[in-house]
Parts: C-alpha cells; sequence; structure tokens
C-alpha cells in the first residue's frame, strides 16, 4: 500500500511564500516496502550533509545551523515516520519548520539550498499523480480499484458500497417495479439501476474527496451511461474500460486501466501544446525563460508548462522580473520555481511537465495573457 500525502494547490502556495536564512528542500526516492526503505533513508540522511556544508560554507549563523540539523535529525531518526512511504519524499525545511509530503511519483534524488523551497518537483506530484481510481460496475457487483505506477493494484474497502443492484433497491429482479405507476420492464429497469448508481457514487464519494487524482469507470451498457449520468465526481474520464468484466481481476482491471490513464495524461499535456501554437501564431507565446519571468511579475502567464527535472540556477528581480543567471549556492534559487510561484499568485494554470512534453523541448513554454 502507497502512504501518499498528496499536496494540494494550497499547500503549494504556503510553501511558495516561505523565506528564511535556510530553506531545504530534499527529494528523494522512497519505496513502500518497509524492509528496504533504508536504503532511502540513508540518502536522505546524505542529502541533509551536503545541505550543512553548503550552508556552513555560505556563512550561515551556527545556533540556526543546528536548529535546522535538530529538525532533520529528529525526522531521520523517526523510525515510524520510515516505516509507511510511498514512491517519493519531498522535505522542505528551515531552521524553524520542517514538512513533509509522501508521493505516488517516482522522483529523482535532489538537494537546494536557498532563501525559498524547490517546489517544481512537487508540482509533478499535483499535475499527473500516475495512479488511478478504477470503479467497476455492473448489476452483480461493484468494486473500488485503486491502481498504482508499478504496484500490485487494491480493491479498497468502502463503507455502504452496495454489493449488487438487486440486493441495494431491495428487489428480486431489476426488470419491474411495484408502485402506483406500474413502472415495467426495460423503463424499471433503468429506474432500479439509477437508484444502485446513485447509492455507489454515494459510497465512493468520501474516498475520492479531495483526491485529485482520475475516475476510470469499467463497465457496459446500460450501467455506464446511467452511472455517467449521475457521477458527481469532476475527475472521471471519458473514456469507459468496457473489456473488462465481473471475472476479471484486479490486476487484469489495473492494466486494462493503464492506456486509458496514459491516454488522459497525453491528451492534458496535447491540449496545452495546441493551445501554445495558437498562441504562437499571435506572439502570445514563448520559450524564453527572461521573458517568462518578466511576464509572471506582472500578471501575463495564462499557462505554464515546466520541465520538472531541470534547475537553472540564478535570480529574478522582485519588482521588474529581471534575470541573472548563476552557479547553485545558497545566494541562487531555482529561476524557474520562481517563474511558478509568481505564474501561480496570478492565477496561471501550470503543469509539469517532461522535457519532450515543452514545445522546444527546453525549461519552459508559456502562453500569455497579451501578445509579447
Amino acid at each position: 500500500m502507497l502512504y501518499v500525502d498528496i499536496p494540494a494547490l494550497s499547500d503549494l502556495r504556503k510553501l511558495n511564500d516561505v523565506r528564511a536564512d535556510a530553506c531545504v528542500s530534499i527529494y528523494v526516492p522512497t519505496t513502500p516496502l518497509t524492509q528496504d526503505v533504508e536504503a532511502s533513508r540513508i540518502e536522505a540522511g546524505n542529502l541533509a550533509k551536503q545541505a550543512y556544508a553548503q550552508l556552513e560554507a555560505g556563512g550561515l549563523d551556527k545556533r540556526r545551523l543546528a536548529l535546522l540539523a535538530e529538525q532533520l535529525d529528529d525526522l531521520l531518526d523517526d523510525d515510524e515516520f520510515w516505516r509507511f512511504q510511498a514512491r517519493s519524499l519531498a522535505i522542505f525545511a528551515t531552521p524553524d519548520t520542517i514538512q513533509t509530503f509522501r508521493l505516488a511519483n517516482r522522483l529523482q534524488s535532489a538537494i537546494e539550498v536557498a532563501d525559498r523551497f524547490l517546489l517544481k518537483p512537487l508540482m509533478r506530484a499535483i499535475t499527473f499523480p500516475n495512479e488511478a481510481f478504477v470503479l467497476a460496475i455492473s448489476e452483480n457487483n461493484v468494486r473500488l480499484i485503486e491502481v498504482f505506477p508499478d504496484l500490485p493494484p487494491q480493491r479498497l474497502q468502502v463503507p455502504d458500497l452496495p454489493k449488487d443492484a438487486t440486493s441495494a433497491v431491495k428487489v428480486s429482479s431489476l426488470n419491474n417495479r411495484t408502485s402506483l405507476r406500474r413502472v415495467m420492464g426495460s423503463e424499471g429497469q433503468k429506474v432500479r439501476l439509477a437508484q444502485y448508481s446513485r447509492m455507489v457514487d454515494a459510497a465512493i464519494r468520501p474516498i475520492l474527496a479531495g483526491r485529485d487524482v482520475p475516475l476510470i469507470l469499467a463497465a457496459n451498457e446500460p450501467v455506464a451511461a446511467i452511472f455517467r449520468s449521475i457521477n458527481s465526481n469532476p475527475n472521471l474520464v471519458p473514456e469507459t474500460l468496457t473489456v473488462t468484466d465481473d471475472r476479471s481481476t484486479e490486476s487484469e482491471i489495473a492494466a486494462a486501466a493503464r492506456p486509458i490513464l496514459d491516454a488522459a495524461y497525453a491528451r492534458e499535456i496535447e491540449g496545452v501544446r495546441a493551445l501554445f501554437e495558437q498562441r504562437a501564431n499571435d506572439r502570445r507565446a514563448t520559450t524564453d525563460i527572461s521573458d517568462a519571468a518578466r511576464l509572471a511579475t506582472f500578471g501575463g502567464i495564462e499557462t505554464l508548462l515546466v520541465n520538472f527535472d531541470e534547475i537553472v540556477h540564478g535570480t529574478v528581480d522582485e519588482d521588474t522580473g529581471a534575470v541573472v543567471f548563476g552557479e547553485e549556492g545558497p545566494d541562487t534559487y531555482g529561476i524557474v520555481d520562481e517563474i511558478m510561484r509568481r505564474a501561480l499568485t496570478s492565477g496561471a494554470r501550470v503543469i509539469a511537465a517532461r522535457k519532450n512534453d515543452i514545445p522546444g523541448a527546453g525549461s519552459l513554454a508559456a502562453t500569455l495573457r497579451y501578445p509579447l
């Protein structure tokens, strides 16, 4: 089982606002297998030592450095915390505070020391969590399955989830309905399936609440259309999984769902790329870091794609957005991270993507609210 702390945009905005004499961002790959997590713990400790060395070389007050070390050492020594992990761990520490997120995405090891946090990799977890829920529903059975990137899927125990349609609506058959209106046959069946679907939707709602994760429907007609008509989850993808049935195992359902999940992510990226091409014809798009920094400062970015695997160091002027590129160190930070922060503040849509998914295959690509 993955133990995840899914960051919300509100979490990202709060972290974006942090400024301190020492902000340490650590990303380390982890594993949900408790017996194998010690290597991740050691890696996190080694990255922390790198941070201490940078800060000591940069002249950080020794008392502040000791407070920071205490925060990280307490986390590293917490056996209970390290028992429950996902696929990556993000740690954000200052001498005064520490916050962690256990992520479903596999991220590369990284360490950044600055006066603010490195958040671009965390944005990837928000953009593409790389997991999904599958609701496998028929007249005779219903299952909610959580699908992970490279771990076995898990059937979730959902309180109040109906066993099947007939027991849910307390009839022996779906093909008739006793009432004053005497609804019979196929019409009665649809009425009962709608009642059943509403019960299922209500049962899974608390499980999915707050999880910005795709929901895939595995069903055949007429159940598929009826459930879609009453569904309340905003993350239900348009494609329906129809190649599985009640006899399919959770692993078979997860394997069949993977192409639908991949297609949903690809469709989102392709939509942004198409928008970029359209905006480029109107001079409302850029791949230039300096232009993007200036535009983000003045609220000019509409949509921003950022390369989550890359860190470009330097500084961005608070008032003008002017960029000065520099070497890694306590006096610099991730420029694209700062552009992302300013874009989010002005209400821009931000997506963390791989290099090849970004127009121009560079550090970023932005569509703009007005022409350059």
